[in-house]
């Protein structure tokens, strides 16, 4: 198990990204970041294909994928992605996450979209070319207030199912909003972790 923080560096941390704009007030940012020692080239591919019934999001399938192993390889079928498309986030769900801009191999922004035709959740991956080769992903993920609002929690996948994602999430929109915040990071925090190192542990394969 991944036990290594990526934590961003203080300017990574500062610094504007094109999605910011996409959830003005958030109630919570959090930035992270990671060299890999590999070309932009060899790192978009990984990113291109993932979501839940597509390559996975190298996270910690369990809970993200229903189990199914994320990919190990590059699947061709999933590399071309266009913004509308969707990237779906658990097992069997068709609305989220939108991506809402892709620029080949340096840009994907994902949203979560709401009722209200505004976003939960904005969700930035940039890559950075470095010398040498490598390149610098920086992660960067704003939640909205409405992130848990109540029409969020009607499960899309198969009826009377709910992956364990979903239960985690029903409870936490339970909590009052700064444990909600606190448990919420901290949880994403694990995950988003484990995703990082499994696309620097695939890039450099």
């Amino acid at each position: 198990m991944c036990i290594i923080i990526y934590n961003a560096s203080v300017e990574e941390r500062r610094q504007a990204m094109p999605g910011d704009s996409i959830v003005p007030d958030p109630i919570y940012i959090e930035t992270r970041a990671l060299t890999i020692h590999a070309p932009v080239e060899r790192v978009w591919p990984w990113l291109a294909q993932m979501g839940s019934g597509r390559a996975g999001w190298y996270a910690f399938d369990f809970i993200d994928n229903d189990g199914t192993p994320s990919a190990k390889s590059i699947l061709p079928e999933f590399q071309h992605i266009m913004p509308g498309d969707t990237l779906p986030a658990l097992p069997g769900m068709k609305d989220i996450f939108h991506v809402e801009e892709v620029d080949p191999p340096y840009r994907l922004i994902l949203t979560v979209p709401d009722a209200d035709s505004k976003s939960r959740v904005s969700w930035e991956f940039l890559l950075k070319p470095l010398e040498g080769g490598h390149t610098r992903l920086i992660e960067r993920g704003r939640i909205s207030p409405n992130w848990l609002a109540a029409d969020s929690q009607e499960s899309p996948t198969k009826p009377g199912r709910k992956t364990l994602i979903e239960h985690i999430y029903g409870l936490l929109a339970r909590l009052p909003m700064p444990i909600m915040v606190a448990a919420a990071s901290f949880g994403h925090g694990l995950m988003e972790t484990r995703q990082l190192h499994g696309i620097k542990i695939r890039a450099e394969m």
